[in-house]
């Protein structure tokens, strides 16, 4: 354990402390409170400070998340890596007995009620997942890629919250963990991971969206994702090999092939087994690269062999992969890519929420003046979809307003991930950053109808006392170990 260099005086504490992360946090929470009220404010005149309203008990959550803060504050920043291990043990047995314990909630069964209080465990559980992960990259000589294993134990404890919470119905919550793999791609983790990812989700995406029609006798979808199966080998070879002349034949493989088979389908009228012969193609690509792979001594060659092979396998698992989606969650995607319109049902949310905020214009309703808020149109208006009432009232300064202050945190938590002197305080700051730019981006996302309502609080701005507590530790955690950083080798 490193040893300290002076006394770990409370007032240290407060002198290194990172005071814009704080007011930061203050902003928010005292506009998430502003917000709430706004929300649930149903003309009644009730105080904003009343416990009987939602805002009032938001006050009172945060009133008790700073005494958390300042217990976090006052304690040893020691502290966090020596018990990261145990706490996230202790984490994974009460996300394993959720299930058996909760009552079931619309579905879900991830809420343990102790005396008065509900509390959701997944939520501090992420504080107990990145201090994990932040405990296992501080290992001594511990490098992501120096083998196998390691690759292993990160994932591992990543994922396995993920499979608890899954069992808990909470897919939003699970997915959040997900955000994670961005902490392994700043810890060496290679970006050709975090490309089949995104590989992946265009690949569902598109053959989703345009499974009905087709083209050539093939699925739309299908036709599309084989093109561009065919330009990420061209590309891929060009990077690998730096030579014109492997890629020059497979573009003129690929696009001949494609023009013979237009020719004959469109212009001849001959009906030929498009998929069968999209897919040969393909696969001569892959066997003419893989004996210049072996000619030239050129292993990397065999990287674009892989995807072509991982990606056409994944375009045909894609309908088995949606089959097993809720239908309720099948129904929400079908409604983001535009292809069933249900305004009365799964639709329904999304579609009052953009007209709340399109109705806001530049500069808002104003305060309490929300037409779409105040007559209830929004369902979960002052939980996960709170940023329309935002729109609605602060119009498009309020929204960005709150955009910049999301930016402003990430941007800040990123600055003091980059001055950590070990790599600990390093890991866990990325941590907490992944987590914040995971539920902005897919909370406002689903508000305004780019991604699929998965129930992603906004953090610090939706109501729920789980959520700000464990955003409070994750945020106040950090900061303690930050302002010990100077005082540990």
């Amino acid at each position: 354990m490193p040893s300290p260099r002076n006394n770990d005086a409370t007032p240290s504490v407060f002198k290194h402390l990172d005071w814009t992360t704080v007011f930061i946090y203050l902003a928010m929470v005292i506009a998430g409170v502003i917000s709430i009220y706004a929300a649930s404010y149903d003309f009644d005149e009730a105080s904003m400070f009343s416990f009987d309203e939602f805002s009032g008990k938001q006050i009172r959550w945060i009133g008790l998340g700073l005494v958390l803060g300042l217990v976090v504050l006052l304690s040893d920043a020691r502290m966090y890596e020596t018990y990261a291990y145990p706490v996230y043990v202790l984490c994974l047995v009460v996300l394993l007995v959720t299930p058996f314990l909760a009552h079931d909630i619309k579905g879900s069964r991830s809420w343990l009620s102790i005396g008065p209080m509900s509390l959701q465990p997944a939520e501090f559980a992420k504080v107990a997942t990145a201090l994990a992960l932040a405990k296992l990259f501080s290992g001594y000589n511990f490098l992501l890629n120096a083998k196998l294993t390691n690759y292993v134990r990160a994932l591992l404890i990543i994922l396995v919250p993920v499979v608890l919470i899954l069992l808990q119905n909470e897919t939003g919550s699970a997915l959040a963990y997900m955000s994670l793999f961005l902490v392994l791609y700043r810890e060496g983790m290679s970006g050709l991971i975090l490309f089949a990812a995104v590989l992946a989700v265009v690949i569902f995406v598109v053959a989703v969206k345009f499974s009905a029609a087709a083209f050539m006798g093939v699925p739309a979808g299908e036709f599309c994702i084989l093109v561009l199966v065919m330009l990420i080998i061209v590309g891929m070879v060009f990077v690998y090999d730096r030579r014109l002349e492997l890629p020059r034949n497979l573009l003129i493989w690929f696009g001949g092939t494609l023009l013979i088979e237009w020719i004959l389908w469109g212009l001849c009228g001959i009906q030929l087994p498009g998929m069968a012969l999209l897919l040969g193609t393909i696969g001569v690509a892959c066997v003419y690269i893989a004996v210049e792979a072996v000619k030239r001594h050129r292993p990397k060659l065999f990287i674009a062999v892989c995807t072509a092979v991982l990606a056409v396998g994944f375009m045909f698992s894609v309908n088995l992969a949606f089959n097993k989606l809720q239908p309720h969650q099948q129904k929400r995607i079908l409604v983001v890519l535009g292809i069933v319109e249900d305004l009365r049902d799964a639709g329904y949310n999304v579609n009052q929420s953009k007209i709340a905020i399109g109705s806001g214009g530049l500069t808002g309703k104003g305060f309490l003046n929300g037409t779409q808020t105040k007559l209830k149109y929004v369902p979960e208006q002052h939980t996960d979809f709170i940023y329309c009432t935002i729109g609605e009232e602060e119009g498009f300064m309020g929204s960005m307003a709150v955009i910049i202050l999301y930016l402003a945190l990430v941007l800040k938590v990123i600055a003091i991930a980059e001055r950590q002197p070990r790599p600990f305080g390093r890991v866990y700051a990325y941590c907490v950053a992944s987590y914040f730019i995971f539920h902005f981006c897919i909370n406002i996302g689903m508000v305004i109808g780019l991604c699929p309502v998965i129930g992603i609080p906004l953090p610090f701005f939706s109501y729920g006392g789980s959520s700000l507590w464990g955003f409070t530790l994750l945020l106040f955690i950090l900061l303690r170990i930050d302002a010990a950083r100077k005082q540990y080798n």
